[in-house]
């Protein structure tokens, strides 16, 4: 493979793996558009190379954040079993239906997922209402490294089943979308534990990287019969990809969270509406 024949996947994999590292996810949504539109793929190739490349890249983007409490462990475990099942049945309707309709389908839960984050971040900055007379038991943890499942020691009996339920639907709805869009789920992810869970960015992001490589694994497992994959795209890709999750993570660490949130929004608003327009052309 000509040396000039690299560039293009090396300079996406950079790219992808900024957004992966500081964000939390993201890089699914610039993959996938990136193999078809800039590298030929087609949109089942597409999805199934970039499950290798997130998987591998969030992988590499979690571990700066073993130390400390970087990571929901608890949470990122729950939402990763819960995706195992709905994971294969994702790919299995990814191999049924058209490019141009899985397309279609990326470009709008990109658009859904940014309109709920830029609507939540609207939300924190309206005038707060008063809330001294709510229980402190039911207030959802802002906070901390405490889990979803854990973060409220005094919710007992049906609160905390609740919670479990809400845990368990948003990791099976994450893992269909991961086996039948190829995206790994991070750009759903951490919306979910963001608005769903009420988990602070920064511990989202984390907790979103160690879900997005279990949801990864499994989606692979499910896709393990008869793949056909360019290496010679994924490799360099992939490498430039985890250079890029050291830089990301660095611009994030001087950000606030106010403006990571808006900058993954705005990301997913772009690539959802230039993946959008150009499956409806090709209609």
């Amino acid at each position: 493979m000509p040396v000039l024949a690299l560039l293009p996947p090396l300079g996406l994999g950079l790219l992808m793996g900024v957004v992966v590292g500081g964000l939390g996810g993201g890089g699914g949504v610039l993959t996938v558009p990136a193999l078809v539109y800039l590298l030929g793929q087609s949109a089942q190739a597409a999805t199934t190379s970039s499950i290798i490349i997130v998987g591998i890249t969030a992988a590499a983007g979690a571990l700066p954040r073993l130390r400390g409490h970087g990571v929901d462990w608890r949470t990122g475990a729950a939402l990763g079993v819960a995706g195992i099942p709905t994971a294969y049945l994702g790919t299995l309707l990814n191999h049924r239906v058209s490019q141009t309709v899985l397309l279609l389908a990326f470009a709008g839960l990109t658009l859904v997922a940014a309109a709920a984050m830029l609507l939540d971040a609207r939300g924190k900055h309206e005038p707060a209402t008063d809330d001294a007379t709510e229980p402190p038991s039911v207030r959802p943890a802002t906070s901390g490294s405490g889990t979803a499942l854990a973060s409220r020691p005094r919710v007992l009996g049906s609160e905390f089943l609740l919670s479990a339920a809400t845990v368990m639907a948003v990791g099976g709805a994450l893992g269909f979308l991961t086996g039948f869009l190829g995206v790994g789920g991070g750009f759903l992810v951490v919306p979910a534990l963001v608005i769903v869970l009420r988990m602070p960015m920064a511990l989202a992001v984390g907790t979103s990287l160690f879900v997005i490589v279990l949801n990864s694994v499994s989606s692979m497992v499910s896709r393990s019969g008869g793949l056909d994959l360019d290496w010679l795209v994924i490799a360099p890709f992939t490498i430039a990809a985890v250079v890029g999750t050291v830089l990301g993570k660095r611009i994030a660490e001087g950000l606030s969270e106010e403006t990571l949130t808006r900058a993954f929004a705005v990301l997913l608003v772009a690539v959802g509406i230039v993946v959008g327009v150009q499956s409806l052309v090709s209609l």
